[in-house]
C-alpha cells in the first residue's frame, strides 16, 4: 500500500476542516449591538444591576369593577357563553374616522404587524408558536394549558419585516425560533440588557433606554416606559436573571401620525409621562388581560392592566382610538377566566361608564388575523 506524504495528509485534513471551520464561524458570528440612552433621562438600576419601574411601591387605581363584571355580550359569539370561550367579536367598529396613518394587523396575544404608508413593515413581539424549548415541553405536560397557533403569523410575514420590536424577554413575547426565521435582514430594537438573550448569528440589535429614539427614513421609534418585570429562568428560587434586562413600551411616529404599543404593563403614572412628552396619540395598542388570579390578584394587577385600567391609560395617553389585545382564541389564558373573559369585562365596564372619559374612548376590537387600514 502506498503511503501518503505528510504534506498530502495535511492538505486532506485542511480540506476536511475548512467546511467545519466555516460552519462554526457562521454559527458564532458576533451580533452587532448598539446602545441608546435619552440625553435627559436615566433609568434606575440597582447596585446589583437590576432594572426598576419608574413608579414602584403600593399602587392605586382610578376605578375598579367590583360586581357582575363579566356580562354576556350580544356582540360576542362564543362556543361557551359562561365563561366566554372560543369567541368572535361581531359588533360595530367606532363611528369616528380611523386615521392612524398605519396599517395594523393583529395576530393574537401581543403580536402585531404595523405597516407605514411608505411600506415599512414593523413586527411587535412576534411569537408564532407555544414557547421556546424547554418551556414548551413543560407546558405541554400541563393539561388545559396550551396556546392555539396565531392567525396569519407566517414564515413569509416574519421574513419580510424591516424592523422588529420586543417589549421584554418573557417567553410569550420573545421566541428565539422566530428570530431564526426573520434572520439578519431586520433591525431588532429591544430594551436595555436584552441583547444577551439573542443567539449569536450576526443580528443587528439596538438596545434602547426609555425615551431614546431611532430613525428609519420617515419612521421614528421611541422606547418608552412600561410597569412590568423581566426574567427568563423559571426554576423556583433562582433569580439570577430577574430584572437583568429592562422592559419597554414603544411609540411609532410617521408622517405626523403616532401609534403606541404598551407591551406588558400595569397601570401607573408613566402613561401620563408619555402623554406629556409626546402629546396625544392617534392609536393605542393596550393590553387588557392576565390580571386575574384567585390567590394573588393584586400582584397580577400590579404588572398587568385590567380592562378598566387600560381605559384609564387610554385617557391618560390621549388615545384617539384604542385597540385592546391579550384576549383571544390563540391566547395562553394566563391569569384569565377564559379566552375572551377580558374582552367581555371591557365591554361590560365600558357600558357602565359611558358618562365618564373612560367610557368615551373609541374602541376598535379585532379578531385574531384581522387588520385595520389607515
Amino acid at each position: 500500500m502506498r503511503k501518503r506524504s505528510p504534506q498530502s495528509q495535511r492538505s486532506s485534513l485542511l480540506g476536511l476542516a475548512l467546511p467545519f471551520t466555516l460552519l462554526l464561524s457562521a454559527c458564532g458570528h458576533q451580533n452587532q449591538i448598539k446602545v441608546s440612552h435619552a440625553p435627559d433621562y436615566k433609568q434606575v438600576v440597582s447596585e446589583d444591576g437590576r432594572y426598576q419601574n419608574a413608579y414602584p411601591g403600593k399602587k392605586t387605581y382610578p376605578f375598579t369593577c367590583e360586581k357582575d363584571c363579566y356580562q354576556q355580550q350580544a356582540t360576542l359569539q362564543c362556543q361557551s357563553e359562561s365563561p366566554a370561550e372560543q369567541c368572535r367579536y361581531t359588533g360595530p367598529q367606532p363611528a369616528v374616522q380611523i386615521n392612524s396613518g398605519f396599517k395594523v394587523r393583529w395576530f393574537g396575544h401581543a403580536s402585531f404587524q404595523i405597516t407605514t404608508t411608505d411600506g415599512q413593515q414593523i413586527l411587535l413581539d412576534p411569537v408564532s408558536q407555544q414557547f421556546d424549548w424547554p418551556v414548551n415541553w413543560g407546558f405541554h405536560l400541563l393539561q388545559g394549558f396550551s396556546r392555539g397557533l396565531p392567525q396569519g403569523l407566517s414564515d413569509q410575514v416574519l421574513s419580510n419585516a424591516n424592523v422588529v420590536l420586543y417589549s421584554h424577554i418573557h417567553y410569550d413575547h420573545f421566541n428565539k425560533a422566530d428570530i431564526e426565521k426573520m434572520g439578519n435582514k431586520p433591525q431588532y430594537l429591544v430594551p436595555l440588557g436584552f441583547a444577551d438573550s439573542f443567539p449569536k448569528a450576526g443580528y443587528q440589535i439596538h438596545e434602547m433606554g426609555w425615551y431614546s429614539q431611532q430613525n428609519f427614513a420617515s419612521l421614528q421609534i421611541h422606547a418608552v416606559p412600561a410597569h412590568h418585570f423581566s426574567n427568563r429562568i423559571l426554576v423556583p428560587l433562582i433569580y439570577e436573571d430577574f430584572a437583568k434586562s429592562s422592559w419597554n413600551g414603544w411609540l411609532l411616529q410617521s408622517h405626523g401620525k403616532s401609534l403606541f404599543f404598551a407591551g406588558d404593563t400595569g397601570y401607573s403614572q408613566h402613561f401620563k409621562d408619555i402623554r406629556q412628552r409626546y402629546g396625544a396619540i392617534d392609536v393605542c395598542l393596550l393590553p387588557i388581560a392576565s390580571y386575574y388570579h384567585k390567590e394573588d390578584g393584586a400582584r397580577y394587577r400590579n404588572v398587568h392592566t385590567t380592562p378598566e385600567d387600560a381605559l384609564s391609560a387610554a385617557v391618560d395617553l390621549g388615545c384617539k382610538v384604542m385597540i385592546p389585545w391579550g384576549y383571544g382564541n390563540a391566547s395562553w389564558k394566563m391569569g384569565d377566566h377564559s379566552s375572551h373573559s377580558a374582552l367581555q369585562r371591557l365591554l361590560t365596564v365600558r357600558q357602565r361608564i359611558q358618562d365618564k372619559p373612560e367610557g368615551q374612548i373609541p374602541l376598535l376590537i379585532l379578531n385574531e388575523g384581522e387588520e385595520v387600514r389607515p
